[in-house]
């Protein structure tokens, strides 16, 4: 189960996950989006179907957790990427309807998705794997919004905290920690702020914006076997940020 994926890093993830053999179950609020790609995906072998919806809406994760069971047997792992967030003003200057918008979205999100995706894995013999996506600002000040800020920190405490809870029932939770991405919204901020992409460029270390491909392959590797003892983490995916 993928969320946030008619774009950007989960788009890049539905692709990736399925030509590896993964049956992929599409989240998003877009719908036709989510149609064309998971068109695209049946049309290349692999195995899609799709649940439009929110993700702040706990009674819509709730029925694409269910169509996930019911579409291909249970739900083995989850990526859970959907999120939103902005350049703007001070903390003091920043609306309170912002605020919410950011925590709703980032942060009862993520809750939502791990309140229904962690019942179904523990239901299986074999547990399951969830990859929340958090920022480099889930670690630092990154010149983000401060609630993004904090909503970036809280899905790391949630990842922790679960992957605390349920590592018992064989189900492993991590976190990542991205940095400047080549996503639909990072375009669009980069045409709203000058200088936006020199800043983000010039705080890695490979001088570079991370393509969303890379991003969905350090997802895939923390949802397989081959991640099977790493658990409670915060990975960064970051082009070498949290290094300097």
């Amino acid at each position: 189960m993928i969320t946030g994926a008619s774009s950007g890093i989960g788009a890049a993830a539905a692709r990736h996950f399925a030509a590896e053999g993964a049956a992929v179950m599409l989240m998003a609020r877009r719908k036709d989006l989510l149609e064309e790609l998971a068109a695209e995906i049946r049309d290349a072998g692999g195995r899609a179907e799709t649940a439009p919806g929110d993700v702040t809406d706990s009674r819509a994760v709730e029925d694409a957790v269910a169509r996930t069971v019911e579409a291909f047997g249970g739900l083995d792992g989850a990526f859970n990427n959907a999120g939103w967030g902005a350049m703007g003003p001070l903390l003091h200057e920043t609306d309170d309807a912002v605020f919410d918008r950011v925590m709703d979205v980032n942060v009862r999100g993520v809750w939502n998705c791990l309140k229904h995706q962690l019942p179904a894995m523990a239901a299986r013999p074999s547990g399951g794997s969830v990859v929340n996506t958090s920022s480099t600002a889930g670690r630092f000040a990154t010149g983000a919004i401060a609630p993004y800020v904090a909503a970036k920190h809280a899905v790391v405490g949630l990842s922790r905290a679960a992957a605390a809870e349920y590592g018992s029932h064989g189900i492993r939770v991590n976190a990542l920690l991205v940095g400047a991405t080549r996503t639909e919204l990072m375009e669009s901020a980069i045409r709203d702020v000058p200088g936006l992409a020199e800043a983000a460029v010039a705080r890695a270390v490979q001088r570079r914006l991370a393509e969303p491909v890379e991003v969905a392959r350090a997802a895939a590797w923390l949802l397989s076997d081959q991640a099977s003892f790493v658990t409670g983490g915060a990975v960064p995916v970051d082009g070498g940020v949290g290094a300097v």
